[in-house]
Formats: structure tokens, C-alpha cells, sequence
């Protein structure tokens, strides 16, 4: 019998790879989900990544994938879902006590997609407190006294453990990002509005993306196209080298040597490989988007808990309540000035880009830092989220304690498709231990 999590365990599997080979016959979903449970089993009490799990109600649909016909490109693929995004029958805490109970009548319109293309939905996994600023009990998988980012840090440490093959995250600032490149995995925002949101719990409706988090490009392209209902064809692979810029950005002072050395390494990587790569300075008036997220933040969030902080303020966390608080002192003045800086920057993007394909930039200011009580930092990943633009991580390098560093792509908006095919192309040929050594005193 093959262990749990052996290297040949069906837990291991990419889900491009377990899709093919239970399309084949030579795979069951009952097969695979065990297998996820059965890690999931041994792991669990030291990663604490789900909020919810019914290994029964996961084996039943297991079971009902292998006895029909292929829905879709994900039969009996398990998907997890951050516990913020609403699935039938199952309970919904999005990592607050009010919410202690609660269970939606139905799927939210991207769970409801991913059982149209035959996945079988494992589980909830922990959210921040209203995918916010208070982390729940999830740990870093390779290193547990550390955090494992977030606010969807149960979906990034579910995947990056060999729990799940993929799972749905979603990002306001940079909670998609973030999370999946401490955790080592691959994490893709997709521009802004391109998968419904109709039963997610909104923390700021002007940027709340929900996107996916997999170990590897194609089974996130496998469930972005299953989301959007675009064609589920193989990634192409780009017939010339891409044209990048390289963007360090406003933030720059906040990243540790080992990001540093992470884009630098990467430059000259894909410079060896043919690719053309311009430095982009800071253009001006640009450092202004990080403020103008701050007051769109909170001004909406303030709002989208309205209920909550009026009838239970008390159950709060103190954190949440400040941003809530701090949110109604921003005047509609504010939030408009806000709003209208971000649309002006969306329409300057065109032309920042020029005819490049996309931006390599840092995903995350240094290793996922120590402790549990912070999400970590999201100003490598903020100004993306508001001016909607699709982003990447891929693990691309590690840090002084050995630790994924994650390198961002950021793409044209709509262009979702390009960027993951960019992404497939550069992380493959990087597959090999010798191009995640440590970035460990480099700068």
C-alpha cells in the first residue's frame, strides 16, 4: 500500500495530472480524496489550514464523480474554498464568532462553477477575521512558529502541504499573493471582475478578487478557464522571448536582501534565456496609490460591516474594529477623490506597459516573518489589487532560512490568458532544486 504521502501518492499530484489520469481510468476520485484526507489526517494539528472539513460529505461526492459521465475538466478533482466564499449545506465562519453556525442555502456562483466542471469540494479553509487584518490558527507548513501570510492563509498552506491540489482565495490587498508566495506555491489575482463574486462575503467591493492558489501554472489555468468558461486547451508557449519591466516600486525600502536578490537573480535569469527586460522607475505621482487604496479600504470595509460592528462590536477583534472605526472618518469627498486617482492610474497603464508583456516585480518583502499575530506586508502587492491589474506569483526563490521568496508577474488587465502563459514559461525551466537555493545574504 502506498503511504499517504509518498512520493507516488495520489495526494501529490498536480491536479492536470490527476485529471488526465482519472480521465484515463487509471485514477478514482475516491482514490485521490482519500488520499488528501488521509495527509490531511497526519497534518492538520500542527497547519491548522481548514475551518471546515467533512471527510464523509467529501468521500460521498468522491463517490458520485466515479460513477457518472465527465462533467468537466475538474471530475473529481478536490478543490478547497476559503471560508469567506459561500458553499451550500456548509458552515461559513469567515473566521469571526458572529458567524459561529451559520450555513448558506446555496453555492456561491464560483463554487457552483466548480461543480459544473465535476470538482468535488473538500472543505473550507481559514480565513482571516473577515478576510482582514486578524489571522486565524494557520501555521507556516515548512516552519511552524511562522505565518503563513493571508487573509487566505489556509488555502495557500492547504496547497503548499500536498492537502489539496488547488483552492480559491481571494484578494482585497494582497491576500492571494502574499500567502502563496511565503507558502512556496503559485498564486494568481486575475484582473479584477473576471470571476463572479455573487456569494462572497465582500471586504472592499472595489477590489475583492477571488483567485486560486495550485503547486503549479497549468492547474491554475485548469480552474481559471473552468471559472470564466473559456477554452480548456493546454497553455501555449510563447513563439518569442517576452519583453519585461522590471518595477521595484515606491515600497523598495521595505524589501529584505533576499527579495532584493530574488529579482535580481531573475532579471539575469531570463535575460540569459533571450528575454528583453527595461528598468520602469517610479512614475510620478505614483506613490499616491498606496494612500488612495488606504481610503478606498477602509471607507468600504467600514461599510460592507456595518451590521456586525452595530450589533456586535464586542466580537470583534480589536484590530477589525479599528479599521472599521477608522473607516467611517473618511468622507464621501475622500473616497471619491480616492476612486477617481485609481481610475486615472487604470487608463495611464496602457501606456506604462508600452510593448511590453508584463512587469516582474516583487511579490513579498522577505521570508514569511516569525509569529502568528500578523498576515505580513502588503505593499508589494496592494497597488496591483487597485488598479485591477492580473498577478502571479511563482516560487522563484528562497531566503536565509531556506524559505520561499516569491517573484510577481503583473499583467495587462483582461489579459489574464497572456500572463499565465508568460508565467508557465518561466517557471519550468526553474523546476530543479538548484534554482530555489537560498537568496541568504545576497542584495
Amino acid at each position: 500500500m502506498i503511504e499517504p504521502d509518498a512520493p507516488g501518492a495520489p495526494n501529490r499530484l498536480t491536479a492536470t495530472e490527476a485529471a488526465a489520469l482519472i480521465s484515463a481510468g487509471r485514477l478514482s476520485s475516491s482514490a485521490l480524496v482519500q488520499s488528501c484526507l488521509d495527509h490531511i489526517a497526519t497534518r492538520e494539528p500542527v497547519v491548522h489550514a481548514w475551518a471546515n472539513l467533512n471527510p464523509a460529505a467529501a468521500m460521498a461526492q468522491a463517490r458520485a464523480r466515479d460513477a457518472e459521465a465527465a462533467l468537466g475538466a475538474l471530475h473529481g478533482i478536490p478543490v478547497a474554498v476559503k471560508d469567506v466564499i459561500d458553499v451550500a449545506g456548509v458552515p461559513t465562519g469567515m473566521g469571526s464568532p458572529i458567524y459561529d453556525g451559520y450555513v448558506p442555502f446555496a453555492d456561491a456562483a464560483s463554487v457552483a462553477a466548480l461543480r459544473s466542471a465535476g470538482a468535488v469540494i473538500l472543505g473550507k479553509t481559514v480565513t482571516a477575521e473577515f478576510a482582514g487584518v486578524s489571522p486565524g490558527p494557520t501555521t507556516h507548513p515548512a516552519a511552524p512558529d511562522r505565518t503563513p501570510g493571508g487573509s487566505s492563509s489556509g488555502s495557500a498552506a492547504a496547497v503548499a502541504d500536498h492537502m489539496v491540489p488547488v483552492a480559491l482565495g481571494t484578494q482585497t490587498g494582497g491576500s492571494i499573493i502574499r500567502p502563496a508566495a511565503f507558502c512556496g506555491v503559485v498564486g494568481f489575482k486575475p484582473s479584477f471582475g473576471t470571476i463572479n463574486r455573487a456569494g462572497l462575503k465582500f471586504a472592499a467591493e472595489s477590489f475583492d478578487t477571488i483567485g486560486m492558489m495550485a503547486r503549479d501554472v497549468d492547474d491554475v489555468a485548469l480552474v481559471w478557464r473552468a471559472l470564466v468558461g473559456t477554452a480548456t486547451a493546454p497553455l501555449g508557449t510563447p513563439e518569442t522571448p517576452p519583453r519585461l519591466l522590471v518595477f521595484r516600486g515606491h515600497q523598495w525600502d521595505r524589501a529584505a536582501p533576499e527579495t532584493r536578490a530574488a529579482i535580481e537573480r531573475t532579471v539575469c535569469r531570463l535575460r540569459d534565456r533571450g528575454v528583453g527586460i527595461e528598468e520602469l522607475p517610479v512614475p510620478a505621482g505614483f506613490a499616491e496609490l498606496s494612500n488612495a487604496r488606504v481610503v478606498i479600504n477602509g471607507y468600504e470595509r467600514a461599510r460592507s460591516l456595518a451590521w456586525e460592528a452595530h450589533h456586535h462590536a464586542e466580537r470583534l477583534s480589536g484590530a477589525m474594529l479599528r479599521v472599521v472605526t477608522d473607516g467611517w472618518t473618511y468622507s464621501y469627498d475622500d473616497y471619491v477623490a480616492a476612486i477617481r486617482l485609481a481610475e486615472t492610474w487604470r487608463m495611464r497603464m496602457a501606456d506604462l506597459f508600452g510593448g511590453h508583456d508584463a512587469i516582474l516585480a516583487a511579490a513579498v518583502n522577505g521570508e514569511a516573518p516569525r509569529g502568528l499575530a500578523s498576515t505580513g506586508d502588503a505593499s508589494f502587492q496592494e497597488v496591483w489589487s487597485l488598479l485591477h491589474l492580473p498577478a502571479i506569483t511563482l516560487p522563484l526563490a528562497a531566503g536565509p532560512s531556506g524559505l520561499p521568496v516569491g517573484v510577481q508577474l503583473v499583467g495587462r488587465r483582461l489579459d489574464d490568458s497572456r500572463l499565465l502563459e508568460l508565467a508557465k514559461w518561466v517557471l519550468d525551466p526553474c523546476k530543479s532544486p538548484s534554482s530555489f537555493e537560498s537568496d541568504a545574504g545576497s542584495s
